[in-house]
């Protein structure tokens, strides 16, 4: 199947935010997981997502509609990065809450894990507001390339005991583009639902 990303629209604004018809699955990370790689490897194309060396750079939803299936990866601000503004946190919070809350065409988020790390506070904190709310969450250890392969399980069963019951987290590589069939595949079957 060839499948393929297109960038169907940006949203700055709560007010630009209007009911979708199709089923959606939102991409969640720290600013510096590598989110933007994530797509351009997934898009199979190198410059579909903006890739910059600062961190922070997504300050909109981008709406990117994969084909065949006909859903929307919808990209999310990154979070956790000091060097912007509070008032600027607290506008894409409140721009991320609203696209979340009563959302009907919102089937997961993926949230994006640096396989390098320890679990974070910031990330826990992420994963227990999506289960409080109901959603499904598809964990993604990104970086996977940059580790040794028993560092990287380590950190997945880390991840795997903090989900309680959950799946362990998916390997990916932007890099050498590991798992990317299997996370696409992952993907849509969320969004069929």
């Amino acid at each position: 199947m060839n499948r393929y990303l297109e960038l169907v629209k940006t949203v700055y604004e709560i007010g630009q935010l209007e009911p979708e018809d199709e089923p959606q699955v939102a991409l969640a990370g720290r600013s510096n997981v590598g989110k933007s790689s994530l797509i351009n490897c997934l898009a199979g194309r190198k410059k579909l997502a903006k890739i910059s060396s600062k961190p922070g750079k997504t300050r909109s939803l981008n709406y990117y509609r994969v084909h065949p299936e006909e859903y929307y990866l919808v990209d999310l601000p990154g979070y956790g990065y000091a060097k912007t503004s509070k008032a600027e946190r607290a506008k894409w919070g409140k721009l991320i809450e609203a696209f979340i809350n009563d959302n009907k065409q919102l089937k997961a988020v993926a949230v994006l894990l640096d396989a390098r790390l320890t679990p974070q506070k910031i990330d826990v904190e992420l994963v227990s507001y999506l289960k409080q709310m109901g959603i499904p969450v598809i964990p993604v250890l990104t970086k996977s390339d940059k580790c040794k392969q028993r560092e990287r399980a380590k950190v997945q069963n880390q991840w795997a005991d903090l989900l309680h019951g959950g799946k362990k987290p998916l390997f990916f590589s932007s890099k050498t583009g590991m798992n990317r069939d299997r996370l696409l595949d992952m993907l849509a079957e969320y969004a069929a639902g």
